[in-house]
């Protein structure tokens, strides 16, 4: 594995593998899937297994993101986190001094994606923005975020990158104050909608960009009601803008991405990808995907609650409370925008309570409060409290209760370049199978970024998952048969049977034969309180028998 980047896909020939899923039926399952409540059968059968061929061009393009609401909270932090680490400039206090590094652990077992696959180097992002006229220098200093030694160092790199005007509407954006709304193109209308557009030509064009993808971090817009006529299909939502009616302004943003042939990524809670947005972008086969980056909170409970329910615990209250102070926080502090964000926040554990019918009868669910309350002396530092409530066995319960203090902005801004990361490299993949041999891309909506969404938009029909391993364990699996490598199944029968046969080596040391008596042992004391021991488990390898 330290020889990684030696998986390099060709751009030629691409990687073979194979593909199969399972199908199970239920018959006379009985009330809530419980044992005694009535007989139950489950027959399960294996698809055949279909070959798939993955050419993946290894040719990384340059790649350009354009950030709407560089003026926010979120966005300006990726251009500085960029600068600073391909600048590799050291911050903080000067008796613990910070150094950049985008990954960290042992290289040895691990390796990150981009030693597997050709990706987009971080460093070599180039970005462009929209919102205010305020350059990204002055808006660090007053986002009162970022370390002031390293704004310092940033602020010759910063001062020039300047956003270009964008589109404010006062009843969609309601809740932000009229001063962050200057030099802004009113109303939406087929002009606005061809500024974009020329905005993005002339970024690809000035920049010398391969390719261009289109993020929206700007703050959380309004829900806007599916109106038939209005934006059910891309041709009336097409029409509803050239007529100058009601459209959001993340909307607007994502149809001329779509025309323009660029991806669209909604990092905000709101309906930006109405059905009208996500016809247009099948008909152009232009990658879409949202919707809300999951960065703290919310990220946190995908993980607590599956460990919950698959413990067998049955949680039945979640009670999620925040205060924060950003521009996020006083935009929420608006009714209708915080209906946007309750939305996405209280999805998060839909597909792991259905995951366990013997814990929840079909309908039952827990109970889930969302509370967001604006209080600008934190800034950005959100305090987030979340309270779990579980039935145990014999009427019991578990109450979990949870403190979080989150750096909000600098969660959400390395998720933005892992988001285009990923989705640069899906366009660059396609299918073939034996049963279709003519190539075939990923679906317009983009699945595949769940992990980095809380509220992931799913192709229609499609099972919506949120459970973060599970998120996780998806993208690194089709990655491993980009390059030919077989599913990770976390099996390791190699290490479990007692005669694992040559076709299944054992990997690593080799344990001895007989069973180890004595396990604990007299063990050095050491000066930090470690004793070298895993679970009482002596870590040296045991002495083999001889004969």
């Amino acid at each position: 594995w330290r020889r990684a980047p030696q998986f390099f896909v060709e751009s030629h020939r691409g990687r073979n593998t194979s593909y199969a899923t399972t199908r199970v039926s239920r018959e006379g399952l009985g009330e809530g899937g419980v044992k005694g409540h009535g007989t139950r059968r489950f027959t399960g059968a294996c698809t055949p297994r279909h070959a798939l061929h993955l050419p993946t061009p290894g040719r990384v393009p340059r790649l350009g993101v354009m950030l709407v609401g560089w003026a926010g909270t979120t966005a300006p932090h990726s251009p500085p986190r960029c600068c600073a680490n391909r600048l590799r400039l050291s911050y903080g206090h000067a008796q613990r001094p910070q150094a950049w590094a985008w990954t960290r652990g042992p290289a040895s077992v691990f390796v990150p994606f981009s030693a597997l696959l050709p990706m987009v180097a971080p460093n070599d992002l180039v970005f462009d923005a929209r919102h205010s006229s305020l350059n990204l220098g002055r808006g660090d200093a007053a986002r009162e975020v970022l370390d002031w030694g390293l704004q310092e160092q940033l602020w010759p790199h910063m001062e020039a990158l300047r956003p270009r005007p964008s589109v404010y509407i006062p009843e969609i954006h309601r809740g932000q104050p009229e001063r962050r709304a200057a030099d802004n193109l009113i109303p939406v209308s087929a002009c606005a909608l061809e500024q974009i557009r020329r905005d993005i030509r002339d970024f690809r064009s000035s920049a010398g960009l391969d390719k261009v993808i289109v993020l929206w971090t700007a703050n959380t817009e309004r829900f806007c009601e599916v109106i038939p006529g209005l934006n059910d299909t891309a041709e009336n939502l097409l029409r509803t803008i050239e007529l100058g009616l009601e459209v959001s302004p993340s909307t607007l943003f994502a149809v001329a991405s779509i025309l323009e042939g660029c991806a669209f990524l909604n990092g905000s809670p709101q309906n930006t990808l109405v059905p009208g947005a996500l016809e247009l972008a099948w008909q152009h086969r232009v990658f879409v995907g949202g919707d809300d980056f999951k960065s703290g909170q919310t990220k946190v409970k995908s993980v607590l609650v599956d460990f919950l329910i698959g413990s067998g615990l049955k949680t039945m209250s979640i009670v999620s409370y925040n205060h924060l102070g950003n521009n996020d926080g006083e935009n929420l502090s608006a009714p209708l925008q915080f209906r946007s964000k309750e939305v996405s926040k209280s999805n998060v554990v839909d597909d792991m309570v259905q995951s366990n019918p013997v814990l929840y009868t079909p309908g039952e669910e827990p109970d889930h409060c969302v509370v967001i309350k604006y209080v600008p002396y934190v800034g950005d530092s959100k305090r987030a409290l979340d309270e779990y409530t579980s039935e145990l066995m014999l009427g019991g319960t578990n109450t979990l209760v949870l403190h979080n203090t989150c750096e909000d902005s600098l969660l959400a801004a390395p998720i933005m370049l892992d988001l285009a990361l990923l989705t640069e490299l899906c366009q660059r993949v396609s299918f073939c199978t034996d049963m279709d041999p003519e190539p075939q891309t990923f679906h317009p909506v983009l699945s595949l970024l769940s992990f980095l969404f809380k509220a992931p938009l799913v192709p229609p029909g499609s099972p919506v998952v949120n459970a973060l391993f599970r998120q996780r364990s998806c993208i690194e699996n089709i990655l491993r048969a980009c390059v030919g490598l077989p599913p990770q199944n976390h099996m390791l029968l190699e290490h479990k049977m007692e005669r694992p046969g040559p076709s299944l080596k054992r990997v690593g040391p080799v344990a001895a034969t007989y069973p180890v008596l004595n396990k604990k042992g007299p063990v050095p004391a050491a000066t930090n309180g470690c004793t070298g021991d895993a679970n009482g488990h002596l870590q040296e390898e045991p002495p083999m028998p001889t004969t």
